[in-house]
């Protein structure tokens, strides 16, 4: 198990290929199992409450294992999700940022399987947790 893409690396593709996301998310280690990413959260990120909206905690999930498939395969852009299951567990601390730490179960050719655990800072029960799919294109030949 070889990671092909730094974080450097990393940082720089979703630069480049997904410039929407700004500087939302910020990956604070890498290894080749998975990711912990954290979701540097700001008004837009919150749901009437204070506290971080579900569509954000997706995202964060979503980014997560994205960055640790990446980080295993290469700058592949159209690796893409194909299914996603969220578990909503707790409230989340509110104003605070969130991290997720990703496990890849299985790589394989065509598709990739992990688990995302979601915190609050500062919190050690897991806020949420998620299971994810992604379909990755065949290489170029």
């Amino acid at each position: 198990m070889e990671l092909k893409m730094d974080i450097p690396q990393l940082e720089a593709f979703v630069a480049e290929q997904f410039p929407q996301l700004g500087d939302d998310f910020l990956i604070e280690e890498l290894t080749p199992g998975g990711v912990r990413v954290r979701l540097k959260v700001a008004e837009r990120h919150l749901r009437p409450g204070g506290t971080v909206s579900g569509p954000s905690m997706f995202a964060l999930a979503d980014v997560g294992m994205y960055l640790a498939i990446l980080g295993r395969i290469g700058p592949v852009a159209l690796a893409v999700t194909t299914n996603c299951a969220i578990d909503f567990m707790r409230k989340p601390a509110a104003h605070a940022d969130m991290i997720c730490e990703t496990r890849l179960l299985k790589l394989g050719r065509v598709l990739a399987v992990g688990d995302a655990i979601l915190f609050s800072e500062g919190q050690v029960a897991p806020v949420a947790r998620a299971s994810l799919t992604y379909s990755i294109p065949p290489a170029p030949k």
